[in-house]
C-alpha cells in the first residue's frame, strides 16, 4: 500500500505527458495543412537573436510599461517556479520527501526565490484581473472578447492564483521544511495560521496542497492546447520564423512576376502552371504553415487592434480577430480531419464565412498590426494573400479599386486623365 501514491503519480504523470503530446501531433498536422513558403528560411543567426530578445527577453512587451512589467513578472515567475517540477516528480514517482533538501543552503536559496516570485505573480495576475474585470480595458471587451475568450483569459488568471496558493500553502504545512529554517521566507509567516494544528491534520494538508498542485500543473499543461495561451510555447518558433524583411516590403507572388519578366522581356522560360494553381487564399489551406503558426501562436492581446488605424475609425476591421477566425477555422478543419480520416468539404471558407470582405478592404496595410505585435505576428500577410484571391480569382474589388486599376491600365497613372492631358492644370 505505501507504494500506492507513487503508482497513481507515476500513471498520472504519464497520462499528462502522453494526452499533452497527443494535443502537439495535432497541432503540427493542423499547422502543417499551410502550403511552403515561397522563400527559404535563411540568416538563422539573426533569427536566434530575436527568438532570445523577443520571446524569451520580452522586449515589445515593455512598450507599454504597466502590462509588460507585470507580465514579465509573471513570465520569469512562471519559468523559476516551474523548476521545482523536478523535485516533485522525483518525490511523486519514487516516494521521497524533498529529496534536494540535503543540498542545504542552496535548497533554501532556491525555494525562498521561488516563494517571492510565487508572492509577485500572485499580486500581478490580482492586477491583471482587475485591469480585465473592473477597470474592464477596452481592448479586452471588443468584437469578439466575450464568451469563450473572455472566460479563457480569466480561467487562467485563476489557474495561476490557485496554483500559487497552493505552492505557497504546501511548504507552509510542511513541518519538515519549516523545521529546515532555511528557504522559508513567505511560508514561514503563513505557517503561523497554523500553529494550533495537529501534526497529524498538518501533515495530511501538506498532502493534500502537494496533490492539488500537481494535479492542477497537470491540467493547465493539457488545457494549454485549447488556450490562447499556447503561446507560452509557440512564441519561440514564431519570433525565429519571423520575417527579417522591412515591415513595408510585401511579397511577391512568383508565377505573376513570371509572368511580367517575360512581358518585360527579362526571361524567356514559361514555368509549368498547375491546374490547381489559385491566386491568394480562400481558405487555410492556402495560407501558409507560417500563417497558421502565427494563428495559433495569437495572446489575443489586442495590442494590434488598439493601433489599428482602420478600427480607431470606427471600420470592422479587427487585426485581432483576423488571427482569431483563421485559428477557429483551423481547428474546425482538424475537427474534420479527425472525423473522416482526411479533410472533406464542410461547405465552409475562411473567406466569407469567418472573415468578411469589409474587413479585408478597411486594411490600409500601414503594418501597425505588425509593429505592434509582441510576438512577431504578421496579420496583415493574411489580408493582402485574401485580397489577392478576391481580385485574382474572384475578380472582386471595390469600385474605387477597380477604377484605379483601369487608369493605371489605360493612362499609366491612377487619375482619369490622358498623358497629353496631365498637365493641363498648369495652364
Amino acid at each position: 500500500m505505501d507504494l500506492l501514491p507513487n503508482i497513481i503519480f507515476t500513471f498520472l504523470l504519464i497520462g499528462s505527458l502522453g494526452t499533452f503530446i497527443w494535443n502537439l501531433s495535432k497541432l503540427r498536422r493542423n499547422i502543417n495543412l499551410g502550403k511552403g513558403l515561397s522563400e527559404p528560411i535563411s540568416n538563422k543567426p539573426q533569427r536566434w537573436k530575436n527568438m532570445i530578445r523577443i520571446a524569451l527577453g520580452q522586449s515589445k512587451m515593455v512598450r507599454r510599461p504597466i502590462a509588460g512589467v507585470l507580465h514579465i513578472i509573471v513570465y520569469i515567475g512562471f519559468i523559476v517556479i516551474n523548476i521545482e517540477l523536478i523535485e516533485i516528480i522525483i518525490d511523486g514517482v519514487t516516494g521521497s520527501h524533498r529529496v534536494f533538501s540535503s543540498f542545504g543552503l542552496i535548497y533554501g536559496i532556491l525555494i525562498g526565490t521561488f516563494e517571492i516570485f510565487a508572492i509577485l505573480v500572485l499580486i500581478s495576475v490580482i492586477i491583471f484581473w482587475i485591469r480585465r474585470n473592473i477597470i474592464r480595458i477596452k481592448r479586452f471587451y471588443e468584437n469578439k472578447m466575450t464568451g469563450w475568450p473572455k472566460m479563457d483569459a480569466d480561467l487562467i488568471l485563476y489557474f495561476e492564483i490557485i496554483l500559487m496558493s497552493l505552492f505557497l500553502l504546501m511548504n507552509a504545512t510542511d513541518l519538515d521544511f519549516q523545521n529546515m529554517h532555511n528557504g522559508n521566507i513567505i511560508s514561514g509567516m503563513i505557517y503561523n495560521l497554523f500553529s494550533d494544528v495537529s501534526l497529524d491534520k498538518l501533515h495530511l494538508m501538506e498532502r493534500t496542497f502537494w496533490w492539488l498542485h500537481i494535479i492542477g500543473i497537470f491540467i493547465f499543461l493539457n488545457y494549454l492546447y485549447y488556450s490562447k495561451h499556447l503561446h507560452i510555447i509557440l512564441a519561440f518558433p514564431n519570433t525565429f520564423y519571423g520575417s527579417l524583411t522591412s515591415k513595408g516590403k510585401l511579397n511577391n507572388m512568383n508565377h505573376v512576376t513570371n509572368e511580367v519578366n517575360i512581358m518585360l522581356g527579362k526571361t524567356n522560360e514559361s514555368p509549368e502552371i498547375s491546374d490547381d494553381l489559385k491566386f491568394g487564399a480562400a481558405d487555410v489551406k492556402d495560407l501558409s504553415w507560417l500563417q497558421l503558426l502565427n494563428a495559433y501562436s495569437c495572446t489575443e492581446c489586442g495590442r494590434c487592434t488598439s493601433s489599428c488605424p482602420a478600427n480607431i475609425t470606427g471600420k470592422k476591421l479587427s487585426p485581432r480577430k483576423i488571427m482569431m477566425d483563421t485559428r477557429d477555422r483551423i481547428e474546425e478543419v482538424g475537427r474534420v480531419i479527425d472525423k473522416n480520416g482526411s479533410f472533406i468539404d464542410d461547405g465552409k471558407k475562411l473567406l466569407g464565412n469567418y472573415i468578411t470582405k469589409e474587413e479585408l478592404w478597411a486594411c490600409t496595410s500601414c503594418n501597425a498590426c505588425v509593429e505592434e505585435c509582441p510576438i512577431s505576428i504578421n496579420p496583415l500577410s493574411i489580408i493582402m494573400d485574401m485580397r489577392r484571391y478576391l481580385i485574382m480569382e474572384e475578380s472582386s474589388a471595390p469600385n474605387e479599386l477597380n477604377n484605379m486599376m483601369n487608369n493605371i491600365e489605360n493612362n499609366g497613372a491612377p487619375w482619369p486623365y490622358n498623358q497629353m492631358d496631365r498637365l493641363n492644370w498648369k495652364e
